[in-house]
């Protein structure tokens, strides 16, 4: 299978070196990359790139466009009109399928008016999330109606190098999957801080304080990855009646502190939806404006 990369960055080493690890030969890896610093570092890891499109980059057989939202209309306007069919997975957040198979018209099929082009239908959207970058991440997929077997398989390998998958029917969950896990990562984070400020407060040091809380949610979550049983569950074992955690759960009822939480993260999918939007404005050739 050759792969092309459309975008360099880190998302898009994570997932070479995933594949790579997993047996793909870097020979069948190709990126256009236009930033030297970034071609040097894919230099590195033995990967060809290029500044910019060629047309023997149409000899790849999954294109993986890995570029930002705002730059993705002009990083596809060398392939419309030219794919004969290849697999199309975006890793962008924010762009719909819809607007990305209308960039890329199908060859040789006639459009049903000069104004209606016929879009291009091999298109799968994926949502990758930062522990990608060490192989711990989880990617939501939504494939467009039409895509095959085979497509799913190879996209399940691409993007299972990075961590594991899940495909959704409806293209929509995708801002949901955006706000669970795509801003997911930033809420550990978050919650570390915390954590760690707390443990500062009542007479850690920085250093150990930080320890702590990083040992604390790493070993935590591994223990509900591995247990097998639900969180809540494992939380009920370590709630002693009368206990210290008792207290802070308590604590953390009272404050509401569960529903504040599921509050963000709806905020984070409504903003998703909300970017989605204007970027499908702006694709339309709209101004994008309230």
């Amino acid at each position: 299978m050759k792969i092309l990369f459309v975008g360099g960055g880190n998302m898009c080493q994570a997932i070479i070196g995933g594949l790579i690890a997993q047996g793909t030969a870097a020979t069948d890896i190709h990126v256009i990359e236009p930033l030297v610093e970034t071609r040097e570092a894919l230099g590195k890891m033995r990967i060809e790139s290029a500044s910019g499109f060629d047309e023997r980059d149409l000899a790849a057989d999954v294109l993986v466009l890995a570029v930002k939202p705002q730059m993705m209309k002009i990083a596809v306007a060398p392939f419309a009109g030219k794919l004969t069919g290849q697999l199309v997975v975006s890793i962008a957040a924010g762009i719909r399928s819809t607007d990305l198979a209308n960039w890329l018209v199908t060859p040789g099929d006639k459009p049903r008016s000069a104004a209606e082009p016929v879009p291009y239908r091999n298109i799968v959207r994926a949502m990758p999330n930062t522990p990608a970058l060490i192989r711990a991440g989880i990617t939501g997929l939504y494939a467009m109606p039409g895509v095959g077997a085979s497509a799913r398989n190879a996209v399940e390998t691409l993007l299972g190098a990075v961590g594991q998958t899940a495909w959704f029917d409806d293209e929509a969950m995708l801002d949901a999957v955006t706000a669970v896990s795509g801003s997911g990562p930033a809420y550990v984070f978050y919650f570390v801080e915390a954590l760690e400020k707390a443990a500062q407060e009542l007479g850690f040091d920085e250093s150990t304080a930080r320890q702590f809380a990083l040992q604390t949610f790493l070993g935590g979550a591994r223990l509900a990855a591995e247990s097998g049983e639900a969180p809540a569950e494992l939380r009920r074992r370590v709630t002693s009646k009368g206990g210290t955690t008792e207290r802070a759960i308590e604590t953390f009822e009272a404050l509401n502190l569960r529903r504040h939480f599921a509050e963000g993260v709806r905020a984070a999918c409504k903003r998703s939806r909300e970017l989605g939007d204007e970027m499908s404005r702006d694709a339309a050739g709209e101004t994008g404006k309230c």
